[in-house]
């Protein structure tokens, strides 16, 4: 092979390098794109799971049980369908509510008339144990969204 033939062999391999590293690079952020952007993040912001006071099953002790959900985006969670259970399987199914940008939502274990900001199980027993229990949040398609444990026999709450 000639020395000229050599330069053009590794010119031509060189070139070749250069444009897959183009395409590889134009390449990745359509490979980006193709994915689905982030789900809307709502999350148990907080439980109250032991109703100050005596538990007197009135409907008044009921309704200071409750879970909060907070939506962290700027944009609105339709909320249809999605499911908020505790661990022996009682389970509170969203109808028709959608949850506005960086809201808050408190879901009440007693009965009442729901609101943008209330909700209500419209149950006449407790629902979250005082000494253990697990929120767990659920989408419409019963993906796991977000759940929060408290154990006082472990000494305290934990949030995952």
């Amino acid at each position: 092979m000639s020395v000229s033939a050599s330069v053009s062999a590794r010119r031509l391999a060189a070139a070749a390098l250069a444009a897959g590293a183009v395409v590889s690079a134009v390449a990745l952020p359509a490979s980006a794109a193709d994915r689905r952007p982030e789900r809307p993040k709502v999350e148990i912001s907080d439980v109250q799971y032991d109703s100050p006071g005596r538990d007197d099953r009135t409907n008044r002790s009921l309704n200071k049980e409750w879970v909060e959900l907070t939506n962290t985006t700027r944009q609105s969670v339709n909320l249809d369908g999605w499911t908020l259970e505790d661990e022996s399987g009682r389970t509170y199914t969203f109808d028709g509510y959608r949850l506005a940008g960086r809201a808050t939502v408190r879901i009440h274990t007693g009965e009442g008339r729901d609101t943008r900001t209330d909700l209500y199980q419209d149950r006449r027993q407790y629902v979250w144990n005082n000494d253990h229990d697990t929120a767990t949040l659920r989408n419409d398609r019963n993906r796991l969204v977000d759940e929060e444990s408290w154990d006082h026999h472990l000494g305290g709450g934990s949030h995952h």
